[in-house]
């Protein structure tokens, strides 16, 4: 039997991740899910009952494809993997906090971050599953749903690059005051994530750090089809 979610996630080098996104912004995880999970969720896409909503991106000019956000309850592998990602990327927003020299601090638990959510509207949960073809691709953004914001979120690649689908990248670009923006690509195979900045992040300077600010898309697919699963911790209104 595969570990459990809680297992994978416990036996990444979170120290490796925290430098990186320090450094970056973004972190590479080793594969997340199986193969076998990837197909679950792909599946799933096609279940309308599993879903609060459904976003066609073109008609909002977010970019061509869609993707819909999950229901409550979330489906286990995707519950497991925003409850147990929570608290190790909860301590390196903390740390992001103190170094802008803010005095807010986010919850330990993904459930005491919920519950701050929920005193300020926020209650439906922002987990989703997007979906593209070829000729799709994802415009640069930011997930923010209310005033409650939680800095860093993840995305896992559901599809196999190569054989279902081409092109396709993860595209990653930041924001520096005065300075031209620095972009990145992040190359995932089936299962892996990206874990990366919702927002912006403290970035080391002469005078202290400063927030630089971080969007993120998906370039045009060449060709197939590519499924991925979203987990943002911070809920909507």
């Amino acid at each position: 039997m595969s570990p459990s979610i809680a297992d994978r996630l416990g036996g990444l080098d979170w120290a490796a991740i925290g430098a990186s996104l320090d450094e970056w912004g973004f972190a590479r995880t080793p594969s997340l899910l199986t193969g076998e999970e990837c197909a679950m969720l792909r599946t799933l896409y096609g279940e309308d009952a599993r879903f609060r909503s459904r976003v066609d991106m073109a008609r909002f000019r977010f970019g061509v494809g869609e993707y819909k956000y999950f229901a409550s309850p979330l489906p286990p592998v995707v519950e497991e993997l925003r409850l147990h990602a929570y608290p190790p990327l909860a301590a390196v927003a903390n740390r992001w906090e103190a170094a802008l020299g803010r005095r807010s601090r986010h919850p330990d638990s993904l459930a005491g971050l919920i519950a701050l959510c929920a005193r300020r509207g926020q209650k439906k949960p922002t987990p989703l599953l997007l979906r593209y073809e070829a000729g799709g691709y994802n415009c640069l953004h930011q997930d923010i749903y209310g005033d409650v914001v939680f800095p860093i979120q993840l995305t896992v690649l559901l599809s196999e690059p190569g054989k279902d689908f081409q092109g396709g990248e993860f595209l990653l670009v930041e924001q520096r005051p005065r300075a031209q923006s620095r972009g990145s690509v992040v190359p995932l195979e089936q299962g892996e994530a990206v874990i990366f900045t919702t927002r912006h992040r403290p970035v080391a300077g002469t005078r202290g750090a400063y927030r630089a600010n971080m969007r993120h898309g998906v370039s045009r697919l060449l060709g197939g089809e590519r499924y991925t699963l979203g987990v943002i911790f911070h809920n909507a209104a």
